[in-house]
C-alpha cells in the first residue's frame, strides 16, 4: 500500500436547487437497486472506484456488506443504458436529518459522455425527497478531476477542507 497525502473537500446544500436541466440520453435511466445484492454492489463500487483508488468497501466481508445494504437508511441507485450499468450513487439518510451522497460515479465506459451532470442531478433530486435538513458529500484529490467542478456547478458549497493521508493500493 502507498501512503498519499490527499486533500478532502466537504460540500453541502442547505436548500433544494431548481429542478435539473440536463436530460438523460435516449435509453438511459436510473433506478433503485432494491435490494442490492453484495456481489452487484462490489461490481459497481469496484468498477467506478478502481481508477480512483477506492478500497474501503472492498475490505468488508459479505456479511458486513449485506447488513449495511439491508439498512433502510441506505439506498443504491444505478444508471443503466438498456441493461448496461453506466454509474451509480449511494445515499445514506443520517439520524441528524441529513442525507449523504456517500458514493457517486460513472463506470469507465461511461466517462466523457456527459452522464455525470445528469446522474448528479438525479442523485440530488432523490436526496431531497423527504425534505432533509441538508444534503452533503465529500470528495478528494484522488477522485475524477471533473468531480469537484460538477458538485459546485450543481449548487453544492464547500464547507471545509482537510489534508489526510490515504493508504491506496500500489
Amino acid at each position: 500500500m502507498l501512503r498519499l497525502e490527499v486533500e478532502r473537500t466537504w460540500l453541502e446544500m442547505r436548500t433544494p436547487p431548481a429542478p435539473g436541466t440536463v436530460t438523460a440520453p435516449p435509453g438511459v435511466r436510473v433506478a433503485e437497486a432494491a435490494p442490492c445484492p453484495p456481489g452487484f454492489y462490489r461490481f459497481l463500487y469496484g468498477q467506478v472506484g478502481h481508477a480512483f483508488k477506492w478500497v474501503d468497501r472492498l475490505r468488508w466481508t459479505d456479511a458486513q456488506l449485506e447488513a449495511y445494504l439491508a439498512d433502510p437508511a441506505v439506498a443504491v441507485w444505478v444508471a443503466v443504458d438498456g441493461v448496461v450499468p453506466m454509474g451509480y450513487f449511494e445515499l445514506v439518510r443520517h439520524p441528524d436529518g441529513s442525507v449523504e451522497i456517500a458514493y457517486f460515479g460513472l463506470m469507465p465506459w461511461a466517462i466523457g459522455r456527459g452522464l455525470g451532470r445528469w446522474l448528479l442531478e438525479a442523485a440530488i433530486a432523490e436526496s431531497w425527497r423527504g425534505a432533509p435538513a441538508r444534503v452533503w458529500l465529500h470528495t478528494c484529490t484522488l477522485d475524477h478531476p471533473a468531480a469537484l467542478p460538477n458538485y459546485l456547478k450543481r449548487g453544492f458549497t464547500i464547507t471545509h477542507r482537510e489534508q489526510i493521508v490515504q493508504e491506496v493500493p500500489e
